[in-house]
């Protein structure tokens, strides 16, 4: 994502977000602080419901990109299932009005409590990600005499992802079944009986921008679905996992929903099941911001210029984790000659570096700085490494907010903890 956008756009020379001054949200809330826009999310969830319209498809948002509430009742409100990854996001997406039998509940270390928790909710789908998971389900679902949906998660062994760590479809990788022990585990479901086996899945990576790995993968489980047709077996559903990657450095265009639901039909669409697709990080990512405010300026005479901001890698984890570039803006910027700063937070660690060398307008103490494309996997992965308080996180719509995340007390954090009276 580049700054400024359709939805952070600069009026009258301060950067706002749809028809809120980032000063103001800054102001009025304190930094470091998430900010999002209605609008942004409407519009980026809707070109996957246009593009796969008329194809039985269901756009589960993956949750575990932005959880915030108020994010998934917007996303709900406007069509969206859920995409899960735990029982706390199952929650969250119920809490938020999308019914259990819209929720997909993916994940390869579900525990029994998660499990049995999921057999409770009418409609819902399990995708099965491993033979062990696959015993302890049916082993649950018998003590219960409940027959849930299944699906099962194929690992298609497609090399995507752009990182070795959001890279999902190899065969090294932890997640799903590999193809010749999901076939006989799907044939294993249809005749024990104690699940309803109803189709397969897959999901091979984050940011990807192509679609050519995208039909690598649904090809091979085009394949899974005929042969196992051959062999008189029901497979109604197939889920084609994430979504697509966002531009976060200005690389230039990638594909787009259109492109993918295009793929969909040419390599699935004629298989007459219901598809479902799970994006997350396309939604959310450019539908937020970062917003945070300049400590202080360190020019060292012998070193770089050291830009320190109030956030730290404990609210924005993904430089630190991924080498990820995030665009940075001065929400006010001054005149002047650019100056190429080093980007760092207060945070205890050489990790807490946002970028080296960004060029950006001059800066200096109480200025205030928006991170881009901070939608995604961002206020989800965040801490309280340091003991520092979580940003505050606010929604805007037109020219109304809401702060829907007040950040805590320190007494309020302190509380949560209970010394044994023997200390």
């Amino acid at each position: 994502m580049t700054l400024p956008s359709d939805d952070f756009a600069y009026r009258e020379g301060s950067l706002h977000a749809e028809g809120v001054s980032l000063t103001t949200l800054a102001e009025a809330v304190g930094t470091p602080a998430y900010v999002y826009s209605v609008a942004a999310l409407r519009h980026r969830l809707d070109r996957y419901m246009v593009a796969f319209a008329g194809m039985d498809c269901l756009v589960a948002y993956a949750v575990k990109a932005n959880g915030n509430l108020s994010v998934l009742s917007v996303l709900a409100t406007a069509g969206a299932g859920a995409d899960t990854v735990s029982e706390g996001e199952i929650h969250r997406a119920l809490e938020a009005g999308i019914s259990s039998d819209r929720i997909i509940f993916s994940g390869m270390g579900k525990t029994d409590a998660e499990l049995a928790y999921a057999l409770t909710l009418p409609g819902l789908q399990l995708n099965v990600e491993s033979t062990p998971e696959y015993e302890r389900l049916t082993a649950l679902a018998r003590a219960r005499d409940v027959r849930p949906t299944v699906v099962i998660r194929v690992n298609p062994d497609v090399s995507a992802g752009g990182h070795a760590k959001i890279a999902t479809g190899k065969s090294g990788d932890k997640f799903g079944v590999p193809v010749e022990e999901a076939m006989a585990l799907y044939r294993r479901a249809q005749d024990e009986g104690a699940v309803r086996p109803v189709g397969l899945a897959c999901h091979i990576g984050s940011q990807i921008r192509q679609v050519d790995p995208f039909g690598d993968a649904w090809r091979r489980l085009r394949q899974m679905t005929l042969a196992l047709r051959a062999e008189g077996l029901s497979v109604d559903r197939l889920d084609l996992g994430g979504g697509l990657g966002v531009d976060y450095a200005g690389a230039g265009a990638g594909a787009t929903p259109a492109d993918l639901a295009d793929l969909a039909r040419r390599t699935v669409g004629d298989l007459v099941v219901k598809l479902a697709v799970e994006p997350g990080r396309s939604i959310v990512a450019e539908a937020g911001v970062l917003i945070s405010r300049v400590i202080h300026v360190n020019a060292r005479q012998d070193g770089p210029t050291f830009l320190v901001l109030d956030a730290g890698m404990n609210d924005l984890v993904r430089p630190a984790l991924y080498d990820a570039w995030h665009d940075l803006a001065a929400i006010n910027p001054r005149s002047g000659a650019p100056v190429a700063y080093d980007v760092v937070g207060p945070v205890c660690e050489t990790g807490d570096t946002f970028a080296r060398g960004r060029l950006m307008p001059p800066l200096q103490a109480g200025d205030l700085v928006a991170f881009g494309g901070a939608g995604a996997y961002a206020a989800s992965m965040a801490s309280e490494y340091n003991s520092r308080l979580p940003a505050a996180e606010v929604l805007v719509d037109g020219e109304r907010w809401a702060l829907v995340r007040p950040r805590p007390r320190l007494e309020e954090v302190l509380a949560r903890e209970v010394r044994p009276d023997w200390i």
